[in-house]
């Protein structure tokens, strides 16, 4: 039986990477190294996955295969400030998409991620 969902982050620079999900993000988590050897392992919470499909888009766009992560807030407003008030630094947003509104914050040593307040029903609590 599946019990959680794992995501990965490939970083240029894990231990800055780690740094930020744990100081400014504040995610609880796990050592799960050994010795000097910090691994930790962040919870990130309930969690759900969408399919989207690739190719053409109806406004004539055309996105390509790829994976995304999405932290999900109730006040993008709010957590957005809470972040920058540690040091956190946005590349875009708020941008509001219909579905929801969405900002990207950027994460040292790795691709920015989505935090996104949706405006559709969730299925993370079922």
């Amino acid at each position: 039986m599946m019990l959680a969902c794992h995501t990965l982050i490939y970083s240029d620079d894990a231990d800055a990477t780690r740094a930020f999900f744990r100081d400014v993000l504040g995610l609880a988590h796990v050592d799960a190294g050994t010795g000097d050897d910090n691994w930790l392992i962040f919870k990130t919470g309930p969690s759900e996955l969408g399919v989207h499909p690739t190719g053409l888009s109806h406004d004539g766009s055309t996105t390509p295969r790829h994976h995304a992560i999405s932290f999900i807030v109730d006040d993008l407003e709010s957590t957005m400030a809470e972040l920058r008030a540690k040091g956190a630094e946005f590349s875009s947003g708020p941008d509001d998409h219909g579905y929801g509104i969405i900002a990207m914050v950027k994460v040292p040593g790795a691709d920015d991620v989505q935090l996104y307040q949706p405006r559709h029903q969730t299925a993370y609590a079922l």
